[in-house]
């Protein structure tokens, strides 16, 4: 049973961690979730996804899955001092999504300015898994040389980036598929319905024949 956390950041794309939560709030695997949004990212959710949240209340998480929960704890991002901000708490994984270019800078220079940082900190530090998830176009210079410093670190960039051959019917199937690989990354089973099963032929049947 994995203890994860997860992270919002004040980068476009709430929708990924919205459907995260769902994903791992269901999911048996998981036991409990540490959920913190940074102020950005309180302002981002309300923008693109109209919902009041706070990103110091409780209720937040309730808003973010549109339903009760008991898996997921909301941490105050300026509450440095938290469980997940110690090596010595045991955390599975953690997720930054969307992780915004300004606290990429602050994990790639081991700035711990809020919670968000100290706990990326924390994972690196302990070699624990970290999936970091940008969403920003273009990137410039020092955007990919912090990217190379955290991945050197041991940080999983995966930026969302769309796929398209699972041939997406909606918006909501597009965003599922990338949550589906933050979770085979964060080692929960999730869903395969996106996995790539191989060319098809002409009539309709998979094959794994060479391109």
């Amino acid at each position: 049973m994995k203890h994860l956390t997860v992270a919002i950041t004040g980068a476009s794309g709430a929708i990924y961690a919205q459907r995260l939560l769902h994903y791992l709030d269901a999911s048996p695997d998981v036991a409990r979730i540490s959920l913190v949004i940074s102020a950005l990212g309180v302002t981002v959710i309300r923008e693109e996804l109209e919902l009041p949240v706070t990103g110091t209340r409780q209720s937040d998480a309730e808003l973010l899955l549109g339903r009760p929960t008991t898996k997921i704890t909301l941490l105050p991002a300026r509450d440095v001092g938290a469980t997940i901000a110690s090596g010595s708490h045991p955390c599975d994984g953690m997720a930054v999504v969307p992780c915004s270019m300004g606290s990429l800078g602050y994990i790639a220079s081991g700035i711990a300015r809020d919670l968000i940082h100290r706990a990326a900190d924390v994972m690196l530090k302990e070699r624990r898994r970290l999936v970091l998830v940008p969403r920003e176009t273009p990137f410039n210079a020092i955007h990919l040389e912090n990217m190379l410093r955290v991945e050197r670190a041991g940080a999983l960039i995966l930026p969302a980036c769309p796929s398209f051959y699972h041939r997406p019917q909606s918006i909501l199937e597009l965003v599922d598929h990338l949550v589906f690989r933050i979770l085979a990354h964060l080692d929960v089973p999730h869903p395969t319905e996106t996995t790539w099963q191989g060319r098809r032929t002409p009539t309709g049947e998979a094959t794994s024949g060479q391109m």
